[in-house]
């Protein structure tokens, strides 16, 4: 099967599930206060990330790594698959 041919199909297959449920092909967006709560939350961590760098070295930068890779992980999910 070519890339054309697939993708022809991925679109009829999503064209049937946004026919069959508005709801899926609808845009997923977050409200203003849920972004700002996000933002702050996102600051204090990130900044509380940024001490434990300092305070416990090689472990803080663990630590902010497995982190960040949490959460791109969540996003590109929640992007992706929601």
């Amino acid at each position: 099967m070519s890339t054309k041919d697939t993708r022809r199909e991925f679109d009829r297959i999503i064209g049937r599930l946004a026919a069959e449920d508005p709801k899926f092909a609808a845009p997923r967006t977050l409200s203003r206060q849920m972004l700002v709560a996000l933002a702050v939350v996102g600051g204090l961590v990130w900044g509380g990330l940024s001490v434990l760098m300092v305070v416990w070295g090689a472990a803080g930068v663990a630590l902010t790594c497995a982190v960040v890779v949490a959460v791109a992980l969540a996003v590109a999910r929640w992007r992706l698959f929601l």
